[in-house]
């Protein structure tokens, strides 16, 4: 597809109808409320300006510089016309073909940091006076790319801590399991595959669980990733057991025991009857499952999270397998030991994990209930999926990239937006803006001098078609773990 289509069909005349003599256009990424973000997601990470940066330089390179001009402006033209009912004049895009790079400069701040509300993550300027239209014209795609990865990354850290705050209450020498805990199942729910791969990116950012696959070659792609980027276990799904019979699904579990006899093995177990497997199938293979030389991990798939993991009563000793719940099932069969903190911990053999409608809500409190019942938080994983990592819009976090400063006729210009009908969270910053990390905190400072503007955080990383300051995928991780 014509780079040129990669934008919002009313911004292919706003090159008309800036201010005669315009030279610049200077804008800004800022999230601007987190009033739809899970709570307590009072930051948000930096992610993704990278590899969208990266991809939307290769895409043009791709796409239109590397085509023939009159190919490319001349499809454009017959397009916009069309699309605008009037002859549209692309004497514009043919000096940017003939330029052969985009004239653009972007700053981004550290990669894997945690940024308040209001304060900018990215700004982009044109470099060229010519193509002052251009900032604004990449601020869609620029969007569109940027707000999930650094949504889903944000989110995954609210996870993160949650997971992390209840291993040290319960289970503080295991804290490298937290790194699993959160496994993102998100793929098939996303919305297409750039969506899955940006929203898996943030993911793993902060997780190393993942069954998004298509996440290694991104993160080798674009931050550098080598070695291991993400894990998972061999497990089955519903049509395996289903393809089993439901009149020997123990004999499922046999054979999938004797098909992998060492690692840990994920089997869902609700295809049917959770609480017939945990009740009856699984006691009748306990001495099976001790004997082989891995982790058996229980993964039921419907009904309420909480209840199910954690049983319906609140304390320990109910009468129906409803009552106690999977994990207090799984200690009655198959034990484990008491740690140093008084918690309960199964048996390495066995576990158990959960993937269906979790929410960063429900995370909170599945720890809160296994802690209440004596039992250590690490001893489930839980699946994070597309009710967590699609069930979010730009607005989650409000953000949106907005013009603050133009030059025109040699004249800087501070602007700004304040719509008095709004909340206050429309409300722009206004001119240059500069942004310094003091006591470990990112502060914004607006209507700074061209000088000014040129230091603090906010550093360049692309420039008229060559990248500086890139970061790798380890850096992001110590970034984030060190913030935890």
């Amino acid at each position: 597809m014509n780079g040129l289509l990669l934008t919002d069909g009313y911004k292919t005349g706003h090159h008309q109808q800036y201010p005669k003599g315009t030279e610049e256009v200077y804008s800004n990424w800022t999230p601007r409320s987190n009033k739809y973000a899970p709570k307590g997601c009072d930051k948000v990470v930096s992610f993704g300006q990278q590899f969208v940066v990266q991809w939307l330089h290769e895409y043009f390179q791709d796409n239109f510089f590397s085509k023939k001009k009159e190919e490319v402006c001349a499809e454009i033209q017959e397009e916009l016309s069309m699309y605008l009912g009037t002859a549209y004049d692309v004497s514009h895009f043919e000096q940017l073909h003939d330029l052969n790079y985009l004239p653009i400069r972007v700053k981004s701040l550290p990669e894997g940091v945690e940024v308040p509300i209001r304060v900018p993550m990215v700004t982009i300027v044109n470099t060229h006076k010519d193509f002052y239209w251009l900032t604004n014209f990449l601020e869609t795609i620029l969007s569109t790319m940027l707000w999930l990865p650094m949504t889903s990354a944000t989110i995954a850290m609210k996870y993160k801590r949650v997971f992390k705050n209840w291993a040290l209450k319960t289970d503080p020498l295991n804290q490298g399991f937290i790194d699993f805990q959160g496994h993102d199942f998100s793929m098939r729910g996303m919305g297409g595959l750039q969506s899955s791969q940006s929203s898996g990116m943030g993911h793993a950012a902060v997780f190393l669980g993942s069954d998004t696959l298509p996440v290694i070659w991104s993160m080798k792609k674009y931050y550098a990733a080598k070695g291991f980027i993400i894990g998972s276990v061999n497990a089955t799904e519903h049509s395996v057991m289903c393809a089993g019979t439901k009149d020997d699904e123990i004999g499922t579990f046999k054979e999938l025991m004797a098909t992998y006899p060492e690692g840990i093995l994920s089997v869902v177990s609700d295809t049917w009857d959770l609480w017939k497997v945990l009740t009856l199938y699984l006691p009748a293979l306990k001495e099976d499952i001790l004997a082989r030389n891995g982790k058996l991990v229980i993964r039921p798939d419907s009904g309420d999270p909480v209840a199910i993991i954690c049983g319906e009563a609140s304390a320990l000793g109910g009468k129906l397998p409803e009552e106690m719940g999977v994990i207090e099932l799984l200690w009655d069969i198959f034990g484990g030991t008491v740690n140093e903190q008084g918690f309960k911990v199964l048996d390495s053999h066995i576990g158990a994990i959960y993937g269906d409608s979790i929410t960063t809500e429900r995370a909170e409190q599945i720890c809160q209930r296994l802690h209440d019942k004596g039992f250590a938080s690490t001893n489930v994983v839980l699946g994070i999926g597309s009710y967590t990592y699609q069930f979010n819009t730009r607005d989650t976090f409000g953000f949106a990239m907005k013009a603050t400063s133009v030059v025109v006729k040699g004249e800087r210009r501070e602007i700004f937006k304040d719509p008095i009908t709004d909340d206050g969270v429309k409300k722009s910053a206004k001119g240059l803006i500069r942004v310094d990390l003091i006591d470990n905190e990112y502060l914004m400072k607006d209507q700074v001098s061209e000088l000014e503007e040129q230091k603090g955080a906010l550093k360049v990383i692309y420039e008229n078609g060559t990248y500086s300051n890139s970061t790798s995928l380890a850096e992001i991780r110590n970034r984030i773990n060190s913030n935890l």
